[in-house]
């Protein structure tokens, strides 16, 4: 969707996308909260870029350093699908330090706005809020946004996921770890 098609009135085409990639983002927050991940690996391209930059408190006008640099800086998280994929695995054997119990968590997402058609490829912004419950008395809130390029696919859902950045609205972690996936 380009800037001029979005003061204009949508096209029915437009509409079915819109409401397409929103119902896939909210499956995707299902199959998570519900701990489904063999399901989720369906919806992760293999060439899958997932990217959390660090957030960094700069001076008026320097927005250019406020995040570090995927592959070069770094970063929270910068990963592709063999070890987004282990991260799970490593969950799933049930001796994971940080997820023994399991943590409970609900993904909300919101104002997801379409930027991009380019081909198979659908360029997407969202932002989100995610509550994690571990044990009696660790709760971690996350919020933040994420730029996402999902690519039509014949799998649940009929994308998968070919990028994601993640990018907290806090520059401080306050969370004792970063075990889930946003």
């Amino acid at each position: 969707m380009t800037t001029t098609q979005k003061s204009a009135k949508p096209t029915v085409d437009q509409l079915l996308l819109q409401h397409g990639v929103e119902q896939f983002l909210y499956f995707e927050a299902t199959l998570l909260d519900e701990r489904r991940w063999d399901e989720w690996k369906a919806l992760v391209a293999d060439d899958i870029r997932y990217y959390m930059p660090l957030i960094r408190n700069v001076k008026f006008g320097e927005w250019e350093r406020e995040q570090t640099r995927e592959m070069q800086d770094v970063n929270w998280i910068d990963e592709g699908k063999d070890t987004l994929i282990k991260r799970i695995l490593q969950i799933q054997t049930g001796v994971h330090w940080a997820e023994e119990p399991l943590s409970r968590i609900v993904h909300l997402i919101t104002n997801v706005r379409i930027t991009k058609v380019a081909g198979d490829e659908v360029h997407v912004k969202s932002n989100f809020f995610t509550y994690r419950n571990r044990v009696e008395t660790e709760t971690d809130l996350f919020v933040g946004r994420r730029e996402d390029v999902l690519r039509r696919a014949d799998v649940p859902g009929g994308f998968q996921i070919a990028r994601r950045k993640v990018v907290l609205a806090q520059n401080v972690l306050l969370a004792k770890n970063l075990t889930l996936i946003f």
